[in-house]
């Protein structure tokens, strides 16, 4: 690289610091910001020309050999280009903001200032950015907006087909930063990984120097189970940027939502696919010859598809999409119940189940004459299977229990349970409302005959729900309701219905909330249920010691295997107290019986506090809480009438 002859006023700024012919200190502090502020493949900012002799023309040549004779559009004066971190288009970095020159009479604060630590990466291999799959770019307008958060979900029209593809297509994709020399950082961090120590009880490693980055290369650790589908570890604070709501301020605090159970919140990628939907896509489906009808229908059979990889289906055609949980539950009672269950049959729920998963069941009963039966709990709140086994018998049709329960927190057996109740001769319904969100689900590996769960607890809009069931049985089933959408033929003598799934599809559904159900999968996809799953094991196990530590705390389930439900009474507290001064705080809970009256009557109470969790809940969220629930237990809380 060929130096210009600096000023003499250059260097007599020097002091006498640096040889005669050299430029001072400060040209050559620029010169290295110029030189690598800019990433292998990319032109860094000329220098300013005057006082300090460096003309504007000047070319620089980097190591790999490329020259800079130009300013590119988009520097600023300052010599930086705005590179605000916008990860849904290609990956940049933010930098430190230089002077863009020196201040008469002041000195900058050292070489840190000059951007110099960039120099290693500028030296190291360059790597061309990543680039999204050809049918995502295909479909996006000619100048996509960038987006301020680190995951970008579904954001542009849908181009593939409704056919399902031979390889399953996945339009989001989980995508490198791209940062040079990324392969030799990993190799050293894999080194560095190696002679860590485990992490202990809530996630945090005993090394005070707990970096996300550092965790990926942690995979030995990981259990066998976890390990063939596992993603690296999430950055917890880089995903809540990707949730708007967790930027407002309840009673002037930074609001904490711990009413996960009750619904989740939604990444932008979803609300952007909304948003994208109805602008770019709306119309109804299956119908019409137009542009926007195809569009449509491809959103919305594409967000099919979607469920059925989620879940593990054999086919989309046993993807039914309905209002949530509850109505999917209400289907199958009303079409395969009403059609197999008679007078004297049985129909087997357990003591967990939400409202949903038992009023159906007692209305159908009260038809036809059936019994309900009911599976109880030990006192950690975990299924008794050998009475489960007492119960089953050749009368017994059904068996509907629930994944999680909504109340405790409990992970029920449900392999066991579907195999014992296929033995005896009876269907399986699974409510999965409470666990797509928190565990890896294959209906195919469960054997289940029904899986049903709602759009709002993963992530996804309200409004839109999901029934799986084997393509046997709902090729049996008769419609549910009936008018257009639905039908083949129609004349006023008989009507001809479609095969499942439009057979039960009546009329124009929720296109739109079925394609943001599409959108919050992809969302969870990327991040990897088996990292979601480790992480909030880990802080329902914190928020577990915390409140078992505090006097007067009674939590209500302790069964071993939880998902992330901490219910609680408080001693000389009404749950609607406790709620109330959480939310004072900014902490949002749910506090009543959680539309099961059941299950907390069995454990001698009509109410319980219940903090839920995500995966964007933090320890000090969860500290937060305690710090509120301890000052009322030591009675100096200050409770409103």
């Amino acid at each position: 690289m060929t130096i210009p002859t600096p000023t003499s006023k250059g260097i007599a700024g020097l002091g006498g610091g640096l040889p005669s012919g050299l430029p001072d200190e400060a040209t050559l502090g620029r010169m290295a910001s110029a030189f690598f502020q800019a990433l292998p493949g990319q032109s860094p900012p000329p220098l300013q020309g005057g006082e300090d002799g460096v003309s504007q023309s000047t070319a620089l040549r980097r190591p790999n050999g490329l020259a800079v004779q130009s300013q590119p559009s988009g520097w600023g004066g300052d010599g930086l280009r705005d590179t605000s971190l916008a990860l849904g288009d290609a990956p940049t970095l933010t930098p430190i903001p230089l002077p863009a020159s020196p201040l008469k009479g002041e000195e900058r604060n050292g070489a840190g200032s000059f951007g110099v630590p960039e120099a290693y990466a500028a030296s190291l291999p360059s790597v061309a950015p990543p680039q999204p799959p050809s049918s995502f770019t295909d479909s996006l307008p000619a100048s996509p907006p960038a987006t301020p958060y680190y995951f970008i979900g579904e954001s542009s029209a849908y181009s593939q087909s409704a056919a399902v593809p031979a390889k399953p297509e996945n339009r989001v994709v989980a995508q490198s930063f791209g940062l040079p020399g990324e392969g030799e950082l990993k190799a050293l961090l894999a080194e560095i990984a190696g002679e860590r120590k485990s992490a202990d009880f809530h996630g945090q490693p005993q090394n005070p120097g707990n970096f996300y980055f550092l965790d990926a290369a942690r995979e030995p650790e990981i259990a066998p189970n976890l390990r063939e589908t596992s993603r690296p570890p999430f950055d917890v604070n880089a995903v809540r940027r990707d949730f708007p709501i967790l930027q407002e301020r309840v009673n002037g605090k930074p609001l904490v939502w711990f009413d996960n159970a009750a619904t989740t919140q939604k990444p932008q990628s979803v609300i952007d696919r909304l948003a994208y939907f109805y602008a770019h896509e709306n119309s109804n489906i299956h119908r019409a010859a137009h542009e926007l009808a195809a569009r449509a229908t491809d959103a919305y059979e594409a967000a099919r598809q979607k469920v059925q990889r989620f879940l593990g289906a054999g086919s989309a055609n046993e993807i039914i999409f309905v209002r949530g949980a509850t109505e999917a539950i209400n289907l199958v009672a009303k079409t395969w119940g009403a059609a197999n269950i008679g007078e004297g049959d049985e129909i087997v729920v357990s003591l967990l189940e939400h409202h949903a998963n038992i009023v159906p069941w007692q209305q159908l009963a009260a038809q036809v004459g059936a019994k309900i039966r009911v599976i109880p709990v030990d006192d950690s709140g975990q299924l008794k299977l050998d009475e489960l086994q007492k119960l089953l018998n050749a009368k017994t049709k059904l068996v509907s229990v629930t994944q999680v329960s909504n109340a405790l927190g409990t992970v029920t057996p449900i392999k066991q349970v579907i195999a014992m109740a296929h033995a005896a001769g009876a269907k399986v319904l699974v409510d999965g409302a409470q666990s797509v969100s928190h565990l890896r689900v294959n209906v195919q590996a469960l054997d289940a005959d029904f899986f049903v769960f709602s759009g709002h607890k993963i992530f996804g809009p309200t409004g839109i729900g999901v029934v799986y069931g084997k393509a046997a049985l709902l090729e049996q089933m008769p419609p549910w309701q009936g008018g257009g959408n639905m039908i083949a033929d129609v004349s006023f003598e008989k009507t001809l219905f479609q095969p499942a799934p439009n057979k039960f599809e009546a009329g124009t559904g929720n296109i739109a909330d079925a394609v943001g159900l599409g959108a919050a999968l992809d969302y969870v996809e990327r991040l990897g249920i088996e990292n979601i799953a480790r992480y909030e094991h880990d802080l329902l196990v914190y928020a577990t010691r915390g409140l078992s530590s505090i006097p007067g705390v009674r939590l209500i389930g302790t069964a071993a295997d939880k998902a992330s439900v901490a219910s609680f009474v408080l001693a000389g507290y009404s749950t609607e107290e406790v709620g109330r001064a959480l939310n004072e705080e900014g902490i949002a809970v749910r506090s009543g019986h959680h539309c099961a009256q059941p299950i907390l009557r069995r454990f001698g109470v009509e109410a319980t506090v219940r903090p839920s969790l995500a995966f964007y809940n933090t320890c000090e969220e969860i500290d937060r809480m305690l710090a509120v629930v301890r000052r009322l237990a030591r009675g100096k809380g200050k409770v409103a009438a």
